[in-house]
This record gives C-alpha cells, sequence and structure tokens, in this order.
C-alpha cells in the first residue's frame, strides 16, 4: 500500500520559518513535490524534484523555499523561510510512479498559517 505522510506544518509568524517533511513508502517513486490549496483558490503547484535532484519552484515562492529529497529514505523536504501570509494554505505533498508517471498519490495534507 502506498502512503504518504506530511508532518511539519503549524502556526508561525510572517517572517518565520517551517519545514516539511513527507515520507513515502509502498512504491518506487519518480518527481515528488509540494502543492498548496489556500481556502477559496485552486490546488497549485508550489515545488518539485526529480530522483536526479532537479528542482522547480512556483515563482511566488523561489529564493525562499527549498525543497529536497532523500532517495534512500523516499523522503522529501520543503524547507520554507520568509513566509508570508499569502503562504497559508494546506500543503500536500505528491509523488508520481517512477515507471508510469500518469499514476500520482498524495498526502492527506498539513496545514501551514503564516499570521501575527
Amino acid at each position: 500500500q502506498v502512503q504518504l505522510v506530511e508532518s511539519g506544518g503549524g502556526l508561525v509568524q510572517p517572517g518565520g520559518s517551517l519545514r516539511l517533511s513527507c515520507a513515502a513508502s509502498g512504491t518506487i517513486f519518480g518527481a515528488m513535490g509540494w502543492y498548496r490549496q489556500a481556502p477559496g483558490k485552486q490546488r497549485e503547484l508550489v515545488a518539485r524534484i526529480t530522483r536526479a535532484g532537479s528542482t522547480d519552484y512556483t515563482d511566488s515562492v523561489k529564493g525562499r523555499f527549498t525543497i529536497s529529497r532523500d532517495n534512500e529514505k523516499k523522503t522529501v523536504f520543503l524547507q520554507m523561510n520568509s513566509l508570508k501570509p499569502e503562504d497559508t494554505a494546506v500543503y500536500y505533498c505528491n509523488a508520481v510512479h517512477a515507471i508510469n508517471p500518469r499514476v500520482q498519490y498524495w498526502g492527506q495534507g498539513t496545514q501551514v498559517t503564516v499570521s501575527s
């Protein structure tokens, strides 16, 4: 059974930092990433990383967020610095199957709230 388990969300003041983790299990994964969904908005890609370590970020987080992964432990991380209120959302871990990338898996989501 494939599982993606996120941790690390919470409440932080503007300018603060959080580190999200996603532990995956159950199959071999290709690209992994983080999406977020704010109330009343569509889910959007935040950052993505391939098995080889190539990364991609949405413009609004470039220079503030860093995605990384540990292939051996099947874990992906999102280091979020200089957080802004507009970063408030539920953050979801995503992974695609290494052989068939059309098969996607999702975590349950973790809430990130940036507020003073």
